[in-house]
């Protein structure tokens, strides 16, 4: 089917709408568990049960499974973030902004009618977070305050090959985007730290897929992702703008390098029957190589953010169940720990990226044999690190509401 002129202007007013939304948010590290509201309502556990045309970034090989179709996806995610020095004297601070959009589209089709061959792809707000918190007493006579805002978005076109009727493979070639700002100012320790201007720049990588039927009833896949390689952000700052111990560095470029980490999923889908769909995923992802040491350099020197994170562990598992020919109810479960523990926690207060348990449900309803509409609700118990030599602590809990569009072709 070829697209139509309507069709080609939806599509470009879609594509600007990812591109100019801002994002700030948190889950698995700054990761989010899944993009749109299939994978979501499934907990993430989509590695060998692809259903959306996200499954670019979560499993390439699936875009030869879910047909020929289109999604148009958008999450409201509601962030809680509070920070408390009430142990040393101070207050408690919470972050400004508690509500961010995240948009993402994706498609697949066969290249030419009838093959086995599928072109698609997507582009997609997959990572990020942000806090904003004004001048706060942190003990009598002292004050802070902070701000962050890490975007990452992936574009991520791919093939996907039906070898035969039990194995697929796919690939993809990952072109990504983020945005980068930090500030923090603390008059206890004399240091100021002011990257607000922010940074931005484009990365690359790219994702290999598997799956396969072992029988009627049970696929497995397999995801790797590679480490997204990023030039360092650069940023032009004046003599002040960062400062430590009343000394202020020399004014100049400042370099900050980050990239973002590989990662692999292997996961286990089994049909018990044609209305019940039980998924489940391991997955590593590598945060020790992009988030253990940090740092800017300039001209001034090099100044140490050096957030500490460690490598998570995910464990996803997700039920689907048809109620009838036309509605399906989901549920999933998340579970990864913390990449930082207390003792990193000083480290931390711009980036709390430290939720764990994740819970979520959707449905889906086919309105005909063209038009699907989903929609999920994920809830994220809050979660609390306290730094064992201030008493500062940082906590993280989360909501999202999103709802997606399917069309088939």
């Amino acid at each position: 089917m070829k697209p139509t002129r309507n069709s080609l202007r939806i599509a470009a007013l879609a594509t600007a709408f990812v591109f100019v939304s801002l994002s700030a948010h948190a889950t698995n590290g700054y990761q989010l568990i899944g993009i749109g509201s299939y994978q979501k309502s499934l907990g993430g556990a989509v590695t060998a049960n692809p259903g959306s045309a996200m499954t670019a970034v979560s499993n390439p090989a699936g875009m030869a499974r879910v047909g020929a179709r289109a999604d148009f996806s958008m999450e409201a995610f509601m962030p809680d973030r509070p920070v408390d020095f009430t142990a040393s004297g101070g207050n408690v601070a919470d972050s400004a902004v508690d509500i961010y959009g995240v948009p993402a589209i994706g498609w697949t089709a066969p290249t030419s009618e009838g093959s086995e061959v599928y072109f698609g792809g997507g582009m997609y707000g997959t990572s990020g977070m942000g806090v904003d918190y004004a001048p706060t007493t942190t003990m009598p006579g002292q004050d802070w305050d902070g701000y962050s805002n890490v975007s990452f978005w992936q574009m991520a076109p791919g093939f996907a090959w039906n070898v035969n009727e039990r194995y697929s493979v796919g690939v993809t070639l990952n072109l990504d985007y983020q945005s980068i700002a930090f500030k923090q100012r603390d008059s206890f320790r004399n240091i100021n730290f002011d990257l607000a201007r922010g940074a931005s720049g484009f990365g690359l990588g790219f994702g290999l897929g598997l799956l396969y039927d072992v029988n009627d009833q049970l696929t497995v896949g397999f995801n790797y992702k590679s480490k997204q390689h990023f030039s360092p952000m650069e940023y032009q700052l004046a003599e002040g703008d960062i400062s430590s111990g009343g000394s202020d560095f020399a004014a100049g470029t400042y370099k900050l390098d980050l990239d973002f980490p590989q990662q692999a999923a292997v996961g286990l889908a089994y049909r018990a029957n044609e209305n019940l769909t039980v998924s489940a995923d391991l997955k590593w992802i590598n945060w020790s190589d992009t988030m253990d040491k940090l740092s800017v350099t300039g001209p001034g020197g090099e100044f140490p953010m050096d957030p500490g994170w460690d490598d998570q562990t995910v464990y996803a598992l997700g039920v689907s169940y048809g109620i009838t020919e036309r509605v399906t109810l989901r549920a999933g479960y998340n579970y990864a720990e913390s990449p930082i523990g207390d003792s990193q926690a000083g480290n931390n207060l711009l980036l709390p990226a430290i939720v764990e348990t994740h819970y979520t449900v959707g449905m889906n309803v086919l309105l005909n044999n063209h038009w699907e509409l989903a929609w999920h609700y994920m809830e994220v118990p809050e979660k609390t690190l306290t730094d064992p030599t201030s008493g500062a602590k940082i906590s993280l809990a989360e909501q999202s509401f999103g709802f997606n569009i399917g069309y088939r072709f």
